[in-house]
């Protein structure tokens, strides 16, 4: 049974869009993730959402437990998991407020446990990662943006930073060469989680900014990153609810 998980990033955590929403506490053997769960339904489909940096976005990046996050919904039944997150812009043509159906990530994280692997006892783990979004949910969400005339990207590939400092101006260019389209502080060691215990994940990026290599423009505050996407948290949102609707004539 189609069971849709959803993680609510800066600004896109709100348990309103659930009808009858019930708390879940779901305890891993990673340990607790960054909030209690909430389930509940959208369109008459199970939803859980899931706080990534916790209620009142009292965790940094770096202090996300994405092990137990994601293993928490692995534990709740969730089978398909949309994030969402806000980023830097590293391309000129994705403006601020515009959508990007991330396919590919680099990851420049440092401290992140990315694997849940401790060790090889058991066996070699060494997951396939070269398509780390599942490409089902990528096209139903690129296709239901276009279809509601939102400004989307049908792909991008993110950089992942450790945070949460944002960039020098040298490593917004260097990440900027390398190909990346948009910089966050938290998709890729999600992604890669997800496809270790074999979850189709998706993630819709929000452009709120240029990071920091568009010297044209003062380097972006946290206050500012907020701002837009306050601006437009209801497009990511009605994104989601019709993206539920598609998947759940899918399965039925």
């Amino acid at each position: 049974m189609l069971k849709i998980g959803i993680i609510g990033g800066s600004g896109l955590d709100n348990p309103d869009i659930l009808k009858d929403p019930d708390e879940i506490d779901i305890a891993t053997e990673y340990g607790n993730p960054s909030s209690p769960l909430l389930s509940g339904k959208i369109n008459d489909v199970e939803i859980v959402i899931l706080a990534r940096h916790g209620r009142n976005h009292k965790l940094s990046p770096t202090q996300v437990n994405n092990r137990a996050n994601i293993k928490a919904f692995q534990q709740a039944g969730v089978t398909h998991i949309i994030a969402t997150t806000a980023c830097g812009s590293l391309k000129h043509e994705i403006d601020r407020g515009h959508l990007v159906i991330l396919d590919q990530f680099i990851d420049f994280t440092r401290l992140r446990k990315n694997t849940f692997a401790d060790s090889f006892e058991n066996g070699l783990v060494h997951p396939v990662m070269a398509h780390p979004f599942d490409e089902g949910l990528r096209k139903k969400l690129y296709e239901t943006a276009r279809k509601l005339d939102l400004n989307v990207h049908e792909k991008g590939c993110v950089v992942t930073i450790e945070g949460p400092r944002f960039s020098t101006i040298a490593e917004s260019k260097m990440f900027k060469s390398w190909g990346a389209d948009v910089i966050n502080m938290s998709t890729a060691p999600e992604a890669m989680l997800a496809n270790e215990v074999a979850i189709p994940y998706a993630a819709v990026a929000m452009s709120t900014d240029y990071d920091c290599w568009n010297e044209d423009e003062a380097p972006v505050t946290w206050e500012e990153i907020l701002a837009v996407f306050d601006q437009n948290a209801h497009n990511v949102i009605k994104l989601i609810v019709n993206v539920i609707d598609e998947l759940k004539e899918i399965d039925s």
